[in-house]
This record gives structure tokens, C-alpha cells and sequence, in this order.
């Protein structure tokens, strides 16, 4: 028997189990660093399928590894399980009708991310078993994907420096190996504190930390001239400081995303913007607390096990749809914008007119993306690969409540469990040949251009704090 099909038969022998874990994980929609129950699921799950599971890895509460087997190599698969905050939806339908006002959603599909590695760690690890292969087999439970970035923690930790090679995916609404080069991302928090006073009676006695929250973003938006054109800096005003015009805002606070290519880039950015807010307390008289409290290291692509990694996805083609399910996708698509269902087209313009991808997309190297994840800080460390399945009708933007509807369909569960059968069966091809992991070793090193991986946090940041 091949070992793809092999693998695949593992997987959907599995099939009831992983579906009803991905589920609960969805029904459960714990937010970064609060996914106790979520953690506790999958934990359970890996010792059910024989793996030995350390909890509280990195000093992070829902941080975990299993493992099974022993010596090299080491392939780890990275699973995610964080939701979103104000996503609340109900799963299936096809119209916007959250569960609870303002609770949270699966809105980015990470109960089926952390879920679909797990079928790709449980195939490779029994298949390993029947056929007597050397090495062990990791699955890294990797807490605040969305904000906070449990694995650049996990990374600065060395959870990762034994590895030889890192599979993950995403879910999405088509089929590829996604070669991409993200932003490093720093999350920064700045607090302002003033002087209430009455606003109509004594407005000379306060200083408004409010002002100085606006003067901040005022001076940002003149600098964004300033910086290179693939950068990002964007802002939430997270505590305005109360809600009566007539106090003199006594304390406020905004919430920093900056992105850019590179780490330094980065930092360079940040600098400045923190010389920015220095500025608006001055202006104001008030001061500034400002506390970095997460950061992101930019994705390194690795073409070596990328193409590997491909040939296994063409081999295993995708998934057939049912009519119910071609369906409820076209159902999904009359409620989206205009511009995102061209979005899809115009990335691929085979994509026309039809409501699920039906191919797998060509394989297109060092593709960039504006965007931001921890697997970056897992890339600079070890070879890393990823892949998307479509497990979302095309068009559909990441991050609302369509995709937390259909994050409970079959539609998503064949994206889900198809997603585990190229990562294991990509994993099995390294195993099988170990001169591809030495080839992607020397690919890393040479990507990282004589750089050696730093850890973007500070060592006074200890620990992530969920603060909103």
C-alpha cells in the first residue's frame, strides 16, 4: 500500500474522533492564553492516541507538547486553537446570527488548524509504529496565536531547538503551499496619565491624557510617509477614559500593532513611534508608560521542503464536494462584498464564477504577504512549511462571522482531515529521505543571510498578560 494512502486511511479511521474534537474546540471559543479547555481537549486526545504529553511548557498554562518515539529526527506539527473576540455566530447557517452579544468565534478556523495537525501527528505517529521508523513525532499546542504570540515565547524558551523540521497550515478558501515571507510584528500598549479636572469650570487645572492618545496618532499617521512602503502601523484606542465630556480625561490608552519585513526594521519603526507619544505627553503635560508586550519575527520560506510538500499535495489531489455542501458555499457567497468575492479572482482568474476552489493552486515561491504570525519565530529556528486547504467557500475573509459558520460543516472537516494527509504524508517523505532535512538545514542558513535568531521580546517581558 502506498504510504499516502496508507496515512489517509489512518486519518479517516480517525475521522468521528477528530471531527467532534474540532467541534468542541469551536464550541468552546477561549480567546489567546485562555484556552484552558481547548489545551485540555487535545491534551487528552494525544494521550488517548499514545503520545506523552508535557503541559505548561515555556511557563505558559496552555502551552503543551506530545511526543511519541525517540532520536532523530524531530518533525513537529503546530496546531493553533485560539477564537476571536466578537465573532459569536452559529455554526451552519448562512446568515448573520451570533450565539451570544459580543462573545467570542472561531472567525480565522483555528479549532480546525490545531485540530488538522493533530491528524497529521496521530497518522504518522501509528504508521511510524506498524513500520518500525526511527525518530519522534511532536505536536506543539501553541497558545495567542491572534494576539499576544505564544510560540515567539515558546521559541524564546528553546521548545523548538531540537527540531528538524516544522509542518503547519491554515485553513482558507483554496488549495496551495503557502511559500510566504510575513511582517515581524511588535504589540505595544501605551499608557497616557493626566489631571481630571472640570471640564467647563477648571479645564486649565487638567491635563487630558485623551489629547495626548489623539496627538499620538496624529503624529503616527504625518510618520507613515516616513517609513519604508512595506510597512503597516495601525492603532485600537483601547480606554478613552471614562464616558462624561465634562471630566478631563484622567488616564487613556492605545493599543500599537508595528509591522515590517524584518525584526530591525521593526524595531527602528517602533523607536520612532515611541518618540512620537513621548512628544504628545509633552505637548499635554502627562505622562507615558509604554510596555512591549509581545513580538513577532517574520516568516523564512523554505523552498526545500515547500516543493516537497507540494509534490505530496498533487499526488493526494482534494477533496469532492457534495451538492449540500457546493450549496451552502453559494449560499455563503451572496453575502459577501462585491470586492472580496474579486479579491479571489483576481489572484486567480480560473477561480471565475465558481463558489469553491476545485484545484490546487500552482506552487509560486517567496510569495509576500502583509501580515503577521508566530510561526515566523518557529521559521527562524527550524525549516518550516505550510499549506491551505479550502475549507471556506472562495471569496470569504478571514476574521468574520461567515467563517465562523462554516467552521462546523463537512465542508470545513474534508478541508481539516485533508490538510493532516499532506502533512503527515510530507512529513513521512523527509523521514524517508533525510537528505531533504540537510538540504533544508543549509537552505535556512542561507536565508538567514549570517543573522542568527534573536528573540524580538525583551527578557523583562515574562509572560504575555491578557489585557483586553
Amino acid at each position: 500500500m502506498d504510504y499516502r494512502t496508507r496515512l489517509s486511511q489512518i486519518i479517516e479511521d480517525k475521522r468521528e474522533k477528530l471531527i467532534g474534537v474540532s467541534n468542541k474546540i469551536w464550541s468552546y471559543a477561549e480567546t489567546g492564553f485562555e484556552e484552558f479547555k481547548s489545551a485540555e481537549l487535545l491534551c487528552q486526545t494525544l494521550i488517548e492516541e499514545g503520545f506523552s504529553v508535557e503541559k505548561g511548557i515555556a511557563n505558559i498554562e496552555t502551552a503543551f507538547m506530545g511526543s511519541f518515539g525517540s532520536g532523530k529526527p524531530v518533525i513537529a506539527f503546530l496546531g493553533e486553537f485560539d477564537a476571536l473576540t466578537g465573532l459569536s455566530q452559529s455554526g451552519g447557517v448562512t446568515q448573520k446570527t451570533p450565539e451570544k452579544t459580543g462573545g467570542n468565534g472561531h472567525g480565522c478556523g483555528h479549532n480546525l488548524l490545531g485540530t488538522g495537525s493533530l491528524a497529521s501527528a496521530i497518522a504518522l505517529r501509528y504508521f511510524m509504529e506498524e513500520n518500525n521508523i526511527k525518530g519522534t513525532v511532536r505536536y506543539y499546542g501553541c497558545p495567542g496565536e491572534e494576539i499576544g504570540g505564544g510560540k515567539t515565547f515558546m521559541a524564546r524558551d528553546g521548545v523548538f531547538d531540537d527540531v528538524d523540521v516544522a509542518l503547519t497550515w491554515h485553513p482558507g478558501t483554496t488549495n496551495n503551499v503557502w511559500s510566504v515571507a510575513t511582517l515581524a510584528c511588535y504589540e505595544v500598549y501605551f499608557k497616557f496619565k493626566g489631571k481630571s479636572a472640570h471640564a467647563a469650570a477648571s479645564p486649565h487645572l487638567g491635563r487630558s491624557a485623551l489629547d495626548a492618545v489623539e496627538l499620538m496618532n496624529i503624529g503616527v499617521n504625518y510618520l507613515r510617509e516616513h517609513i519604508i512602503p512595506e510597512a503597516r502601523v495601525h492603532y485600537a484606542i483601547i480606554n478613552t477614559g471614562g464616558l462624561s465630556p465634562n471630566v478631563v480625561q484622567e488616564e487613556a490608552e492605545v493599543l500599537y500593532f508595528v509591522r515590517a519585513p524584518r525584526v530591525s526594521q521593526t524595531e527602528e519603526i517602533y523607536q520612532r513611534v515611541c518618540e512620537i507619544a513621548r512628544g504628545a505627553a509633552l505637548m499635554t503635560g502627562t505622562q507615558v508608560e509604554v510596555d512591549l508586550a509581545s513580538a513577532l519575527s517574520n516568516v523564512i520560506p523554505n523552498t526545500t521542503l515547500e516543493k516537497a510538500m507540494y509534490d505530496n499535495f498533487l499526488a493526494l489531489g482534494i477533496p469532492e464536494y457534495s451538492d449540500e455542501e457546493v450549496q451552502f458555499a453559494k449560499e455563503i457567497r451572496a453575502t459577501l462584498e462585491e470586492a472580496d468575492k474579486q479579491y479571489e479572482v483576481q489572484k486567480n482568474r480560473s477561480m471565475a464564477g465558481k463558489d469553491l476552489a476545485d484545484s490546487i493552486d500552482p506552487f509560486t515561491p517567496d510569495v509576500f504577504m502583509a501580515g503577521s504570525t508566530d510561526v515566523g519565530d518557529v521559521s527562524w529556528i527550524v525549516p518550516t512549511a505550510q499549506c491551505m486547504t479550502a475549507c471556506e467557500p472562495l471569496g470569504t475573509p478571514l476574521h468574520t462571522w461567515q467563517i465562523v459558520a462554516t467552521g462546523t460543516t463537512s465542508l470545513a472537516h474534508k478541508g481539516m482531515l485533508h490538510a493532516g494527509k499532506v502533512m503527515a504524508s510530507t512529513a513521512l517523505t523527509v523521514l524517508q529521505q533525510p537528505e531533504l532535512i540537510e538540504k533544508a538545514k543549509q537552505e535556512l542558513v542561507e536565508r538567514r543571510n549570517g543573522e542568527e535568531y534573536m528573540c524580538p521580546l525583551p527578557p523583562e517581558v515574562k509572560e504575555y498578560k491578557v489585557r483586553i
